[in-house]
């Protein structure tokens, strides 16, 4: 597991964020957590980010420590890990002094609105970082959850290592928030966070230069094909490998990014991601034919693109 940290690590990539395996008593799986990030990086994604696909804000803090050390451990020496804390203070202040005796380099902080101020989140992310001796990666999931003053507050401190952004608009180019971040800190600290679709209006209008994806666990080569379209400034190819996407992608906006995702790839055959670990649930069964139809596509064209094709 790569162990440092620069801003430009931010872009050898398009960063996945891969579901996290469990067998059928509800524990994390090594093997089968293994094939997933094998799969990855075999298409050339060196990024891995554990948050929501993983489902770690219902991980138990007994097994935080444990799931930690599998990851760095399956992971290749030069994949980027970067695990999530919280979403409540009391857990990621916990989860801090794990990091503390740890080598990753960050650690994403999940959102919440429920019982947060943009005011709390600053000095949360604050105490965060003071405690577990890295900076942490903001992640902007709901417009109240902070300010722009805030954003640039924890910027200047040098407390956020990168920023996640997932804000759901109707128009991906009218964004008052994201223009308001991006006119006050270094659209390269910037990561566009909804996947391959927001990803070129981001990137035109905003100047953002990453993107997450859930779908690049199906289908890296391809995500990182249009990862290399978007830096050579070839928006008619990421366009096309964009609309490839939308099969799984719509899927997934319609019935839940987080299932969706996590059965994908298993019925693709790529691991066992096994049950939902409570309180999400698995999906109706009568899903499963179109989930395994858009995915099994998803992963037969990535093969191609190993072949050459």
């Amino acid at each position: 597991m790569k162990t440092t940290f620069t801003p430009t690590d931010i872009h050898r990539s398009v960063i996945s964020v891969p579901p996290l395996c469990r067998d059928v008593s509800l524990k994390v799986c090594a093997t089968e957590n293994g094939k997933l990030i094998r799969h990855i990086e075999a298409g050339g994604v060196t990024t891995l980010l554990y948050g929501g696909n993983a489902n770690f804000y219902n991980l138990a803090p007994s097994e935080f420590a444990d799931t930690l050390d599998m990851l760095a451990a399956q992971a290749a020496q030069d994949s980027w890990v970067v695990p999530s804390v919280g979403p409540y203070f009391g857990t990621m202040m916990d989860q801090a002094a794990v990091l503390a005796t740890r080598k990753f380099p960050t650690a994403m902080i999940l959102p919440t609105i429920a019982v947060s101020s943009p005011e709390g989140v600053r000095v949360a992310v604050m105490k965060f970082v003071e405690r577990a001796g890295i900076p942490a990666v903001l992640y902007v999931k709901d417009e109240k959850y902070v300010t722009v003053e805030v954003v640039k507050s924890l910027v200047a401190a040098g407390v956020i290592s990168w920023i996640k952004y997932a804000v759901v608009r109707k128009d991906t180019a009218n964004d008052p928030l994201l223009r308001g971040i991006v006119d006050v800190v270094d659209p390269k600290l910037i990561v566009s966070g909804i996947g391959e679709q927001p990803i070129i209006t981001h990137w035109k209008h905003f100047g953002i230069r990453a993107f997450t994806s859930g779908c690049v666990c199906v289908a890296p080569r391809r995500s990182q094909e249009m990862l290399r379209a978007l830096q050579a400034g070839d928006f008619a190819t990421a366009e096309k490998i964009r609309e490839r996407f939308n099969s799984l992608e719509s899927l997934r906006n319609a019935h839940g990014p987080i299932p969706v995702l996590h059965q994908a790839v298993a019925l693709a055959g790529i691991a066992d991601t096994g049950p939902h670990l409570p309180l999400l649930a698995r999906l109706d069964g009568h899903l499963d034919q179109p989930i395994q139809a858009a995915a099994s596509g998803l992963l037969a064209w990535n093969q191609q693109a190993g072949a050459g094709n």
